[in-house]
């Protein structure tokens, strides 16, 4: 890990209240690692909550989350990003509409950073809005 790193506050884990350390991909995945740099909290394997990092400034991509909080956030992009994908919104736009759906100032309106309930009002707000435009899966 020969990246230059931006100053990074230290990262601490929600659930145990450790302090999470800066990890290659392999670390979690091995050989199949498709994420280049993750948050991992040093309680690991026990407390198993981890963030992924940005690649260009190894910066957390949100908050270190639990298996459950990780599902909900898959499951909140995978609605989520459908609304930019079809052409509802530009990307950008649905970064906006995150923001005042969930009233969140704008350095929280990323999935990263959000709890269970809030990804299930994303995935629930999603689907009424790609519903209007004919295009939600039911």
């Amino acid at each position: 890990m020969s990246r230059k790193k931006k100053k990074q506050d230290k990262v601490i884990c929600p659930y145990c209240g450790r302090t999470a350390a800066l990890r290659e991909g392999s670390f979690l995945f091995g050989k199949r690692a498709t994420i280049p740099y993750l948050y991992v909290c040093s309680g690991y394997p026990e407390c198993d909550s981890y963030v992924a990092a940005h690649e260009h400034n190894l910066m957390p991509q949100g908050t270190l989350a639990n298996k459950e909080l990780r599902e909900k956030r898959i499951a909140a992009h995978s609605h989520f990003d459908r609304i930019h994908r079809l052409g509802i919104m530009t990307r950008k736009q649905s970064y906006q509409w995150l923001k005042f759906a969930l009233n969140l100032p704008s350095e929280q309106a990323h999935i990263g950073f959000l709890s269970a309930q809030s990804c299930d009002q994303v995935i629930q707000k999603s689907i009424w809005l790609l519903d209007q435009y004919g295009a939600a899966v039911r």
